[in-house]
């Protein structure tokens, strides 16, 4: 889980919570992204999203609720994920990067499959978070084995 991120997310102070915020969001924005760049976002990709975000930030489900419903807006107003990237290559352990790819690899193949798309898109994200082409694939590997994905 994301432990540093989340001793950072539980901050008392107000600078904390916003620092909080703001990881989340970016984190919520990619997953949001992930899960719509193959056109469609409905309940279903909406419930996957929200399932990984209270399992990995344990946000209340109000909480929960209003970051998925401003991860979708800044998604859809967002010219590119530059922004949200660079919050979270800064704040993120390398670590805690490959852990945030392994969770975009989740979203993508909550269906089962991969679509071009998706796999350009991951290829970006990784690049934009300084996770290598390896870690990349070896996240999508732990992601496939959890999920009996054969491919």
């Amino acid at each position: 889980m994301l432990d540093s991120p989340k001793a950072l997310l539980g901050g008392s102070t107000p600078r904390a919570r916003n620092e909080g915020s703001d990881l989340h969001l970016a984190a919520a924005v990619l997953m949001v992204d992930a899960a719509s760049i193959d056109g469609e976002f409905g309940d279903y990709e909406r419930g996957i999203v929200a399932t990984i975000l209270k399992r990995h930030f344990g946000l209340s489900d109000d909480a929960l609720a209003t970051l998925v419903s401003l991860a979708v807006g800044r998604r859809d107003s967002a010219s590119d994920l530059n922004r949200f990237t660079l919050t979270i290559k800064d704040e993120f352990s390398d670590e805690q990067r490959v852990e945030l790819v392994e969770l975009l690899w989740e979203v993508v193949y909550a269906d089962g499959q991969l679509h071009a798309y998706e796999a350009n898109l991951l290829r970006r994200i990784a690049g934009l978070l300084y996770v290598s082409d390896r870690e990349r694939g070896d996240a999508r590997k732990r992601v496939l084995s959890r999920l009996g994905v054969i491919e």
